[in-house]
């Protein structure tokens, strides 16, 4: 195994700053996922009454993940913004602006009139919001993650990293949470007002991150880079002309575990619904126990990567991405609540967290600290454009038109096979020195 070049303390920031930058990045993190997943299950339990209600049930409900979709289609265009900015300024300021965005724009869904109220508007304005949620969403993980493990031990940047990536999963246990809560509504008032509560108390939250993001402090590498003059003029076209293989592979490495993690939390919650008959607060606890089981195996998959390097890690998720792609099903047609929950926290674990945990250093580690921001960011924001956003709407497209899963299936069985050919193209980063 290579051993790591060692770091002399003046390129890591103190161990009470670090513990603030984690702090900071972790908390951030979480709100800003908070707000972007809460989409997720409006899409799938409210938005297809209450904005696209002219167009049949099935046609709705497409309508709806196809809003969803569009925060995806946004998110490149964030990381594009924001890995630019943040390559030539800085990653603080960044992290300060993505919140807000991301803030604003969820608070202002809940405060939307219906389609009933307002006609084409209320799909029309949704939609712009959403974008408004990629976009910040889009500059935000970059940013974290460079935080932490510019800033602290070189040789524990897949835990520290795994550390940002946790933020994914609190997000989610507090967005099922508090949509698990209203949603034990009376139909009549959780359609009236009840799914507003989970997006206007994001304004709350975002202050809380706000307050404790403003005393960060900016990483040691950047600001090497800076103090030299070293700062790229066009981060973007450097990383597009001059590193575009590594960028290629962090768009497929990216590629399987954004998907499995919308098909488990987003398109399950209305297959289980519509096609199993399930109530919502099964499915909803499954997803909410899953989570905190991520709470656990991400950072345990994150030192695991210390170890025995990335690409072990990321090479056995895509292998049991392929293997659980038809189990899935079989399993969770058994309509059985216990063999529901414990089918879904499982393969989450297996599909999403194993290769989650160590891709917030794997994949700024592909790219040199002038253009990491913008790498990283572009790389996996475009991949979640493609794979995650979508994948919802395609599994519901595959589900009407073979009016069965095995399609699904098999699309998820491709995916896997893209990620495993860009695990075997790319280079072994966990020894290296950023």
């Amino acid at each position: 195994m290579a051993t790591l070049e060692v770091v002399s303390g003046a390129d890591r920031a103190s161990p009470a700053n670090l513990r603030h930058i984690v702090l900071a990045s972790v908390l951030g993190t979480t709100v800003e996922w908070y707000d972007f997943l809460i989409y997720g299950v409006g899409a799938a339990l409210v938005f297809n009454k209450l904005f696209f209600p002219s167009f049949d049930p099935l046609v709705g409900t497409l309508a709806a993940f196809g809003s969803y979709a569009v925060g995806f289609v946004a998110r490149p265009l964030g990381g594009a913004i924001f890995g630019h900015y943040g390559d030539r300024l800085g990653r603080k300021a960044m992290l300060t602006l993505t919140m807000i965005i991301m803030g604003g724009g969820t608070f202002l869904i809940g405060l939307l009139p219906t389609y009933e109220q307002i006609g084409i508007f209320a799909p029309v304005l949704l939609i712009l919001l959403r974008l408004l949620q990629g976009i910040g969403i889009g500059g935000e993980w970059g940013g974290a993650v460079l935080m932490v493990i510019e800033s602290g031990d070189p040789k524990r940047r897949g835990f520290l990293g795994s550390l940002v990536q946790v933020g994914f999963p609190l997000g989610m246990v507090l967005a099922t949470i508090v949509f698990a809560a209203v949603s034990k509504l009376p139909e009549g008032d959780f359609l009236a007002w009840g799914w507003r509560v989970p997006f206007l108390i994001s304004f709350l939250l975002v202050g809380v991150g706000m307050f404790v993001r403003l005393k960060l402090v900016e990483t040691p590498k950047f600001r090497e880079i800076h103090d030299h003059d070293e700062v790229a003029e066009m981060p973007i076209l450097e990383v597009l002309r001059k590193d575009w293989k590594n960028f290629l592979i962090a768009v497929g490495l990216k590629l399987t575990e954004v998907a499995w993690v919308y098909i488990l939390t987003v398109f399950i919650v209305f297959y289980a619904a519509t096609r199993l008959g399930l109530s919502r607060s099964i499915i909803l606890d499954a997803v909410l126990y899953a989570a905190l089981l991520e709470l656990i195996t991400i950072p345990l998959f994150g030192i695991l990567s210390d170890k025995i390097g990335r690409k072990p890690m990321y090479a056995a998720g895509a292998i049991f991405s392929a293997l659980l792609a038809f189990p899935l099903f079989v399993l969770l047609d058994t309509k059985d609540t216990m063999t529901i929950t414990l089918t879904i926290a499982v393969v989450m674990s297996l599909t999403h967290a194993l290769m989650f945990g160590p891709q917030a250093a794997f994949l700024p580690e592909l790219f040199g600290t002038k253009v990491r921001y913008s790498g990283a960011s572009l790389g996996c924001q475009v991949s979640a454009a493609i794979s995650g956003g979508f994948a919802p709407l395609i599994a519901t497209a595959l589900l009407t038109w073979e009016n069965g899963t095995r399609s699904i299936s098999l699309y998820l069985v491709g995916l896997a096979a893209v990620t495993l050919l860009a695990v075997i193209a790319s280079k072994e980063t966990a020894f290296r020195d950023l």
